[in-house]
């Protein structure tokens, strides 16, 4: 069994499934009701607020999820969802379904895709940083002293009281601020040459307010919520929607200290020929939309159809959700089929003997091309299982078809898996009761010399099974309390 498997089958794996699919539903909640509070508030502070509130909501709300899913037991777990085997090493129980999984099966291996795509985000947001680094560090050179002054009197002025530094550097075409604890200032090499003075001034007091704001920080940890929930569309939209309104609130602290919007704006204007691409760990004076910020200075209202269309996607990001959600909860519970598009063949086939019939059998009567020819199959079959042929009664045929309804009655699940779909149904249909039944409904007691797990379970043992060997133990634990107690591997291993 590789590496990838074993941990597929491990109790965190489908925790982390689960929670990966409910976090469908929350993040899309999340951002519609950033949609609504967006569609009424104008002012970007409390828009720059209510964003960061929803990522944050969807990530505490991953947090807990995840809690919640996870297994009680704190030891070492055995891993689930493999069929027990004997002493001699034998497989006890084969799948009649041909391994076909249920939709709850493949929930675990959502694990292992979304450790990959964190990594992988997580990589790039540290070589991000990494390059932001090498900015700082490499071809820099103090600016003049004139302009280095003048930077202080901008910060005075808008209250700003940490120590910046500014330096030019040959590395980059546009302002960036770099750094949390010791925060920097680089200006493109030559770019004080190229700008009117006051120009300059209200781009220092954009990045002065990014400083002011502890946006730097705010981003690498925003950078990092992003690589957890990348799974989610809608959560690329509030990243979005933080990072357009953290500019506007930066735009409206470097305005408001110029004094004219208009040489602000012409400002921005002048930047959009040094644009470049950004780097993700540090904060540019043209980060976001930069038309978009100087139409929203100068209130130029935008094209309608633009400003709706996030609202839209995300609305139907959460009606899909919905729908997904009503269809499943509507549909019929695992393992009931639905019985007027089965036919009585088919049910004999599926359900009745699905245990005990052979595969040559199986293929055999499923080239039958008659129901005569199936009636004759069907009357054979349990002809050949007869333990006293030429009586009256088939004791075989009646005991099998006791203990289907024995294990309905007794394993179906809280969730309507059938009993005899069930791993404990499946072992007494093909080997019946079994000789002693350790129970624990509640958890605890002895398992392997140790304390128990805390959840539910169960240990079946079989003194004898032919062609299994003897004293064959079989465990079964619920590890979700939801009645469908699930089997793990033989103990005397």
């Amino acid at each position: 069994m590789t590496i990838l498997e074993t941990f597929v089958r491990t109790p965190f794996a489908e925790a982390l499934g689960r929670t990966l699919l409910h976090s469908l539903w929350e993040a899309a909640i999340a951002a519609l009701s950033l949609a609504a509070v967006l569609a009424v508030v104008r002012s970007p502070r409390i828009r720059y607020l209510a964003a960061c509130a929803a990522l944050v909501s969807v990530l505490v709300g991953f947090c807990v999820t995840l809690v919640l899913c996870a297994p009680l037991a704190t030891g070492p777990v055995a891993t689930t969802r493999i069929h027990p085997v004997s002493r001699d090493g034998a497989p006890l129980l084969a799948d009649p379904f041909g391994g076909g999984l249920r939709a709850a099966d493949a929930l675990p291996w959502l694990a292992p895709a979304w450790l990959a795509g964190v990594a992988a985000f997580w990589i790039r947001g540290a070589a991000g940083w990494a390059q932001a680094r090498r900015l700082r560090q490499t071809g820099l050179c103090h600016a003049p002293a004139d302009w280095r002054a003048r930077l202080e009197r901008l910060a005075a002025s808008i209250g700003l009281t940490r120590a910046v530094e500014l330096f030019e550097s040959g590395l980059t075409q546009v302002p960036i601020t770099i750094g949390y604890l010791r925060p920097v200032i680089l200006l493109p090499a030559g770019i004080l040459l190229q700008l009117p003075v006051s120009q300059l001034e209200a781009i220092l007091l954009h990045e002065l307010a990014h400083i002011q704001r502890r946006d730097y920080l705010v981003n690498l940890l925003q950078t990092a919520a992003e690589g957890l929930l990348f799974h989610h569309p809608a959560v690329w939209w509030i990243s979005r929607v933080i990072r357009d309104e953290r500019e506007h609130c930066a735009d409206d602290v470097a305005a408001a200290a110029v004094g004219n919007v208009a040489d602000y704006a012409r400002a921005l204007t002048s930047l959009e020929q040094l644009r470049q691409e950004g780097y993700d760990a540090a904060l540019a004076a043209t980060g976001g939309s930069l038309m978009k910020r100087i139409r929203r200075l100068i209130h130029t209202p935008e094209p309608s159809a633009a400003s709706r269309r996030p609202l839209l996607g995300i609305a139907l990001t959460f009606i899909a959700v919905l729908a997904g959600a009503t269809l499943k909860m509507t549909a019929a519970p695992a393992g009931q089929a639905t019985q007027q598009a089965v036919s009585p063949y088919e049910k004999w086939l599926k359900e009745d003997v699905a245990y005990i019939i052979e595969q040559r059998e199986r293929i055999a009567f499923e080239n039958l091309k008659t129901d005569p020819e199936r009636d004759h199959f069907i009357e054979q079959f349990w002809l050949r299982r007869d333990p006293t042929p030429g009586t009256p009664e088939n004791e075989f045929k009646a005991e099998h078809y006791r203990r289907i309804a024995y294990a309905n009655q007794r394993f179906t699940s809280h969730s309507g898996l059938q009993g005899w779909r069930t791993d404990r149904g499946r072992t007494y249909i093909l080997f019946g009761p079994p000789d002693e039944i350790e129970s624990h409904p509640s958890g605890g007691g002895v398992l392997h010399g140790a304390t128990g797990p805390a959840y539910p379970w169960e240990a079946w043992l079989y003194r004898y099974i032919k062609d299994m060997g003897r004293d064959v133990t079989v465990e079964y634990r619920d590890e979700d309390r939801n009645g469908e107690f699930r089997m793990t591997r033989d103990p005397h291993q």
